[in-house]
């Protein structure tokens, strides 16, 4: 007998429980403001885009260097909220160190400084890389970095109004804006750095989950088709009780890989697998009870004639079901 994730008798009421989904979004939305007015600062962004500069320090392996030692050289020079992260192993003596800076004028003295105050403090070291970004260019990223959220989102819109129907193309919108709004929020709460990556993370997010809503959006249009005398939010709910396999599979894999990439994949990168990770569970969860009751809506106010297919409001069922993805 093959194996089977989800039976074919399986019919959850995705339709009925989304009140209770967008309860959950709403709480993560008013914890994340709530987070945002208690911390200063509300949100924690990266050198990426309020400017500084960054050094990859190398030390002797199994030496005594941790980062409260060089957390302790960087208070003398009054930079006590600098970033010190480890990479690599324990004892491997490679650290990286971020500070945020309003004014790049004295940064090559400052950098000659700073290694001879590690070196007498700690003993001899490498500097591998010195990174400078302005608080200009920190501006213009983070302004680019809204705009090509903003594009990414106007054109998903436009190809589903094109793909499907114009009343399909609003949920899943809406969707995509849920998305990136709750992931976002919970970075906020676990009080995570906002950088490159995290943008990086957020439009990757923004792909998986719009392909994931035109699976769903390709099983209701199947239905509509065939199912023209069946009741709209029942074959609706149909179609995803038959897509909800391939939405865990899918959906699964990619979580794994990148809550992975979070737990082993070092302090460069365990922000965007967390990100990632929290961006492919929520767009999941958004295709289920997020998209469907704004299409239930729509469907409703403009009828049957702006849906392909035309769902009518009968019960009755001509006895013909699509293959089960």
């Amino acid at each position: 007998m093959p194996f089977q994730l989800i039976k074919p008798d399986t019919r959850i009421d995705f339709v009925g429980q989304s009140k209770w989904a967008l309860a959950l979004s709403t709480a993560i939305l008013v914890a994340a403001a709530a987070a945002m007015v208690l911390r200063d600062p509300p949100v924690r962004m990266g050198i990426d885009f309020t400017g500084g500069m960054e050094m990859q320090l190398r030390f002797a392996e199994g030496g005594a260097v941790d980062e409260g030692g060089i957390r302790g050289v960087l208070a003398g020079f009054e930079l006590d909220d600098a970033d010190v992260v480890r990479l690599g192993e324990v004892g491997g003596g490679e650290y990286l160190v971020r500070m945020q800076r309003e004014s790049l004028g004295e940064e090559n003295e400052l950098v000659i400084e700073l290694r001879a105050a590690f070196e007498q403090a700690l003993g001899a070291l490498e500097v591998d890389r010195v990174g400078f970004v302005g608080p200009k260019v920190g501006e213009e990223l983070r302004r680019n970095g809204l705009a090509a959220l903003t594009v990414a989102s106007l054109l998903l819109l436009v190809y589903i109004g094109v793909r499907f129907t114009p009343i399909f193309a609003p949920g899943a919108i809406v969707a995509q804006v849920h998305d990136v709004l709750v992931t976002a929020g919970l970075l906020v709460i676990f009080g995570r750095e906002f950088d490159l990556t995290v943008l990086g993370a957020l439009l990757a997010i923004l792909g998986y989950s719009i392909n994931d809503k035109i699976v769903v959006y390709d099983r209701i249009r199947e239905n509509l088709a065939i199912h023209t005398d069946r009741q709209f939010p029942s074959m609706v709910n149909d179609s995803l009780n038959q897509t909800l396999s391939r939405t865990i599979l899918t959906g699964g894999t990619a979580i794994f890989a990148s809550f992975a990439l979070w737990i082993w994949g070092g302090p460069v990168i365990e922000t965007f697998g967390l990100a990632m990770g929290l961006g492919i569970l929520v767009g999941t969860y958004s295709s289920l009870y997020i998209t469907t009751p704004i299409l239930l809506a729509l469907h409703a106010r403009y009828g049957k004639s702006a849906a392909p297919g035309g769902a009518k409001a009968s019960g009755k069922k001509n006895g013909k079901r699509p293959a089960r993805a």
